[in-house]
């Protein structure tokens, strides 16, 4: 099994930045790719951000490009969500998400393509 932990959440301005953190740790067989994803209160989980572990392709949210980047530490076995320029609506918990393998498809904004997800860390952005 792996274990997901996510960090660095928190309450921010408006305008502000925050870096989160998705600390990966337990019985690692392979990576394909990782992601973040959020929750607002009475909403679906949507997708945030991808990045594929053996290469470091990205993909993103149109809500987000150009002001939140998604990276990776192959040592660490940690992803990180930099976020900047937030807004009153990037309020939510924050999830990270895991896939093991790639088997034909890459549904990267799909909450049903991955294999751990994490518990959540809150980020509230105050106007």
């Amino acid at each position: 099994q792996v274990q997901l932990v996510e960090s660095g959440g928190g309450l921010v301005q408006t305008g502000g930045s925050l870096r989160l953190s998705c600390a990966a740790s337990g019985r690692m067989l392979s990576t394909y790719a990782e992601a973040w994803f959020r929750q607002a209160p009475g909403k679906e989980r949507e997708f945030v951000a991808a990045i594929r572990w053996s290469d470091g392709l990205t993909t993103y949210a149109d809500s987000v490009k150009g002001r939140f980047t998604i990276s990776r530490d192959n040592a660490k076995n940690t992803v990180y969500l930099q976020m900047d320029s937030v807004k009153p609506e990037d309020t939510a918990v924050y999830y990270c998400a895991r896939r093991e393998y790639y088997r034909g498809t890459n549904n990267y904004n799909d909450v049903r393509w991955y294999d751990y997800w994490g518990q959540g860390t809150q980020v509230t952005v105050s106007s």
